[in-house]
């Protein structure tokens, strides 16, 4: 599907309760092509970019190494003869060349910018489409469905901080093309959403455990996220675990260990 002049969006054939529709890939440019996130090792997926790419796909980014998004990088290098870009080998994905922030990658008409998200990965990289302000967000933003959280790689603090940063860009974000749903037309309005649910989840956990006193993960999770489907409370465990290590670095909060979902935790007030 053409979002734009520059940009089509082939989704992969990966739905689920963690992908919704799929992962979606980005095809950038109209001479020289750069793939945003190849989505898994699919192989009918992987022709499909192949071909649609026509011998024209120079360079293959990711954003970050989780399974529904990095793994077919290899294949689709294979493929064309593409270069593969990412923040750094991990999870068995091999860049080409590690990337960091502020990076650009130029092709025929457009720049592609690297901005360094961490929060649901600490390697987690959004990219900028320059010409258009359009943001490949990867999970850093994702439409109609909260981000995991999961610590230790994922920071409940950094995400945070990733996601204001999103707000202050100049000039600022015009769309928002996810890594699962929709093209997002108002970015500022989501983002602060986002950072208006966690912060009012994160207000929860800790009259939760003010309530309390001292309680584990597994014992504030049903009252803290009650209005969440049973088969989701694994993942909403993870970002509990995730609100709940902030609060420790915040000082209204302790425990004895905070790298064990299990440990116990305090309140401070």
């Amino acid at each position: 599907m053409a979002l734009s002049a520059r940009v089509v969006r082939v989704t992969a054939p990966n739905p689920g309760m963690m992908t919704g529709p799929g992962t979606n890939t980005y095809v950038v440019g109209n001479d020289t092509l750069v793939v945003v996130d190849p989505g898994p090792d699919d192989d009918g997926h992987l022709d499909a970019l192949a071909e649609l790419g026509a011998g024209r796909i120079r360079s293959i980014v990711v954003t970050h190494t989780h399974p529904d998004h990095a793994p077919g990088a290899a294949g689709l290098a294979d493929r064309t003869g593409a270069e593969v870009l990412g923040f750094s080998e991990r999870d068995g994905f091999v860049p080409t060349r590690d990337v960091g922030d502020g990076f650009e990658l130029h092709g025929t008409g457009f720049s592609l910018r690297a901005l360094h998200t961490p929060g649901h990965a600490s390697n987690h990289l959004c990219w900028l489409l320059v010409e258009e302000h359009m943001l490949f967000s990867g999970d850093h933003v994702m439409q109609g469905s909260t981000v995991v959280i999961a610590p230790p790689d994922g920071d409940m603090a950094l995400y945070l901080a990733s996601l204001r940063m999103l707000l202050v860009l100049d000039p600022p974000i015009a769309t928002i093309a996810p890594g699962h749903g929709a093209l997002i037309m108002e970015p500022a309005a989501a983002v602060d959403g986002i950072i208006e649910h966690r912060l009012a989840r994160e207000k929860m956990v800790a009259e939760a455990l003010a309530t309390a006193g001292h309680a584990t993960v597994d014992e504030l999770l049903p009252g803290v996220y009650a209005d969440v489907r049973d088969e989701l409370l694994p993942v909403a465990r993870q970002s509990l675990w995730a609100h709940l290590r902030k609060l420790g670095a915040d000082g209204m909060a302790r425990t004895d260990d905070r790298a064990d979902i299990e440990a116990s935790w305090a309140s401070t007030h």
